[in-house]
């Protein structure tokens, strides 16, 4: 009896040091993915080297941890300028990992107030991958990801509509965050009207067809993003940062302001792109509305309780813990 008994009591131990280890190695599973929580596969099509908003944007984008940044396209043409600015850009920030994808070449031509830059740059030099059909790229990393993609679109919107034409059940694989828009407030806060956004209007058709996607979708127009300008010290930080991607959009600022030189000493621009980036991995700072949402063939984005059920940052709840995040993590990564 007394060796059964201490053979039960072994074999009791010898459980509970089994249960012990399992509990530690799901508390070990825990705090790994509590510290390194999966990030989010983005694709970010952008009409770069046109407004600077888009620098800032790719920047942010580049600085925000969440964020899994797979493939940069360039959208609304200039085909020979905007992917020599965002390879550029990537190989600055050290961040040839993303691939670049060269967009359509419609709509646009020439250059831009940035093109002094990349004087020089050769896209083929680039050491990362290119894809000289972007559009394809979009579909095949979408179609091909074991994750859904958030695809930020900052800019008008022509390679979305054609990838949405080649391969449809890419809407059903991918969420759209864009800057897009006016609902309630028009350009510098004017609440007495609405307008016409760019993005919305440079090609209204290329926009109705992807608010007619199924898609999840989220936006940021004027009423939010319209609002974005850093100033005094929240600037100069940027301003002054010796990190290489802040230097690198401070350089194309002083370039693309041209003769007002002044400007880039005191304020950016506004910085209308940077809060698209925001939505696509927070929207606390935001109020969210969703809204049925109709794209004009003249580029007006009116509520209309039969359009498109989109999410859409109305107003902000903070503005200013925004532009200090951004501020934060241009100059410091965090």
């Amino acid at each position: 009896m007394k060796d059964q008994a201490q053979w039960s009591k072994r074999r009791v131990g010898a459980r509970l040091c089994k249960l012990a280890a399992l509990l530690l190695a799901a508390a070990t599973m825990a705090s790994l993915n509590a510290v390194t929580p999966t990030k989010i596969p983005v694709i970010l099509d952008t009409d770069i080297g046109d407004d600077i908003d888009d620098t800032w944007a790719l920047g942010l984008v580049l600085k925000s941890p969440e964020l899994d940044l797979k493939l940069v396209v360039s959208d609304y043409g200039k085909v020979n300028y905007r992917p020599r600015l965002i390879a550029k850009f990537l190989e600055q920030a050290g961040r040839t990992n993303v691939a670049v994808g060269v967009g359509l070449d419609n709509k646009a031509h020439g250059d831009g107030p940035q093109a002094d830059w990349i004087k020089g740059y050769d896209l083929q030099s680039y050491p990362g991958k290119v894809h000289s059909d972007g559009v394809q790229a979009m579909i095949d990393l979408i179609m091909k990801s074991e994750t859904p993609v958030t695809l930020i679109a900052i800019g008008p919107l022509p390679n979305v509509a054609e990838a949405l034409r080649r391969e449809p059940r890419i809407a059903e694989k991918a969420r759209f965050v864009g800057m897009h828009g006016s609902v309630r407030v028009g350009y510098g806060g004017n609440k007495t009207k609405v307008d016409a956004e760019w993005n919305v209007k440079a090609d209204a058709k290329a926009c109705q067809k992807v608010f007619h996607a199924p898609w999840e979708m989220t936006i940021t127009p004027l009423d939010t993003c319209g609002l974005i300008v850093l100033r005094g010290e929240r600037y100069a930080k940027v301003r002054d940062s010796q990190d290489p991607i802040a230097r690198a959009i401070i350089e194309n600022y002083r370039l693309w302001l041209g003769d007002k030189k002044r400007e880039a000493d005191e304020r950016s621009s506004t910085l209308f792109d940077t809060v698209a980036v925001y939505l696509a991995f927070s929207q606390e700072l935001c109020k969210m509305e969703k809204l049925g949402i109709k794209v004009t063939d003249d580029g007006f984005t009116r509520i209309d309780e039969a359009g498109k059920p989109v999410q859409v940052a109305t107003e902000w709840k903070d503005q200013g813990a925004f532009e200090e995040l951004m501020v934060r993590r241009l100059t410091s990564g965090r």
